[in-house]
């Protein structure tokens, strides 16, 4: 067989289907003598007789070494300009007791979204200073929730969050500690659903005045800085996700810190901090191209001691939120492939093409990106080595739905068959956190493997626990 012509123009033909490349996996993973995948040394065939199947096989090792290299990685680029960096592990990527543990036991802070993700936090006992809520539409109880536990910050999103956020300070006697999230206007090439730093969309501040009057971000800093209920302790910015380019990173960067001295001249004050935000991208097929952190570190270092020393101000305390870069790569997702068929395909061209169909037993259950935003992923034969031939296939699910995609493009091999294992890397980060029971599919569990011991972290789901909800039951 030969290059497929239904193959976009990223995918190379393999000169051997049963490699890995190493950029898209975990440090423990790797082919056994036997030739199965192993994740240190634990092969997948024992993981899925143990566990079952779908299952998230994470490396806690390879987990746990990302998140120290972000740590040393912005600590030794920001260390003579303001000390080190606070890096705050984005949950919701992937969240859980076990995870909030990890990251502060290697020194991390975490970032939650929801009064969800705050109460996995306390449980799992990550000190409350360490903690920070986000998100657009935060409820009251999540707010009062946050003040009474005393947490480390609130990022505040809008003026009426700002406004909701003081009135509720004042009931519970409590002075919020606030960041003002901005939308810097930072183009970042990415997809339109996960850029998050233009104009037109649900989050942040505008930093642009509206007519005569101020912008809202500008609004924003006078209120905080007017209210006795408000700490305000900086600033903050979020460009977008799955982003490889230092450059866009640099340029909010500077753009923050621009106006930051603004601030200082318009009220006299220096706010202590400035936070940069995540969506480090991570190499989910061969076309992309991550950045390691001590390059993106560097960079970011540069613009912020040159901006302030251009514009005359202090360096704040810098603060990142990585969260994909750490839990992708860190977790592939193990499916039983079943049924499989082969379809012709009209090319531009008028010919006939053929592509297989592999189907596997989850889908968008457990894995909804491709769904939400043509996510591409790519696949290996797990259980086995094989000499067969390469050909273009499609992994899809078992879901009552032509859009359930797993893998959209990818060359395995043509005998794969009913029963195989095939697994899909890249998975810690968003896709058990988006993971639903569609069809009344039950979540899949996800296991850890850390020093060669493997161990469930997160149960699967059975047909009970989605019964013992419905009340007619």
């Amino acid at each position: 067989m030969a290059i497929s012509p239904l193959a976009p123009a990223w995918l190379s033909y393999p000169a051997d289907v049963n490699e890995l490349r190493p950029i898209q996996w975990a440090a423990g993973v790797a082919r056994s003598g036997s030739g199965e995948l192993a994740v240190q040394g634990i092969e997948v065939s024992t993981l899925a007789q143990e566990f079952g199947t779908p299952l998230f096989v994470l490396d806690e090792d390879d987990f746990r070494a990302r998140a120290r290299g972000f740590k040393h990685a912005f600590d030794e680029a920001f260390k003579d300009l303001c000390g080190g960096v606070d890096v705050y592990y984005a949950g919701k990527a992937f969240l859980s007791t076990e995870v909030a543990r990890w990251v502060t036991a290697e020194g991390l802070r975490l970032d939650t979204s929801s009064g969800g993700e705050m109460a996995v936090a306390r449980v799992a006992g990550v000190p409350a200073a360490n903690l920070s809520l986000h998100g657009n539409n935060k409820s009251v109880t999540e707010i009062r929730t946050a003040l009474e536990a005393e947490i480390g910050r609130i990022v505040v999103d809008s003026l009426d969050e700002l406004e909701r956020v003081a009135q509720i300070a004042k009931v519970t006697g409590k002075r919020a500690n606030v960041m003002l999230r901005l939308t810097p206007g930072v183009h970042a090439s990415t997809h339109e659903f996960i850029a998050t730093a233009h104009e037109d969309q649900k989050f942040g501040l505008s930093m642009i005045p509206v007519g005569e009057e101020d912008s809202p971000a500008e609004a924003a800093v006078a209120y905080a800085l007017g209210n006795a209920e408000l700490n305000l302790l900086g600033l903050h910015a979020h460009i977008g996700s799955q982003i490889f380019e230092a450059e866009g990173f640099a340029l909010a960067a500077q753009k923050m810190m621009g106006f930051l001295a603004r601030i200082k001249a318009v009220h006299g004050v220096e706010l202590p901090e400035l936070d940069l935000g995540g969506g480090y991208g991570i190499a989910y097929t061969e076309a992309d191209t991550p950045r390691e952190p001590t390059e993106l570190a560097a960079a970011m270092a540069y613009v912020v001691k040159a901006t302030a020393a251009e514009l005359g101000i202090g360096i704040p305390r810098i603060s990142i939120e990585p969260g994909r870069a750490i839990a992708g790569p860190s977790t592939f997702t193990l499916y039983e492939t079943g049924v499989r068929k082969s379809v012709q395909v009209e090319t531009p061209e008028g010919t006939l093409e053929p592509r297989r169909y592999v189907s596997v037993d989850g889908g968008m259950s457990d894995n909804a990106r491709p769904v939400l935003y043509d996510a591409d992923y790519t696949a290996v034969l797990a259980s086995r080595v094989t000499e067969s031939e390469p050909i273009v296939s499609r992994v899809v699910g078992k879901h009552c739905e032509s859009g359930d995609i797993v893998v959209r493009d990818v060359y395995l091999p043509e005998d794969v068959a009913a029963g195989d294992l095939l697994a899909v890397p890249g998975t810690g980060a968003y896709c058990w956190a988006l993971s639903s029971n569609y069809n009344y599919l039950g979540r899949p569990g996800v296991v850890a493997v850390r020093e060669g011991v493997a161990r469930a972290i997160i149960r699967r789901e059975t047909e009970a626990d989605l019964l013992a909800r419905d009340l007619g039951a």
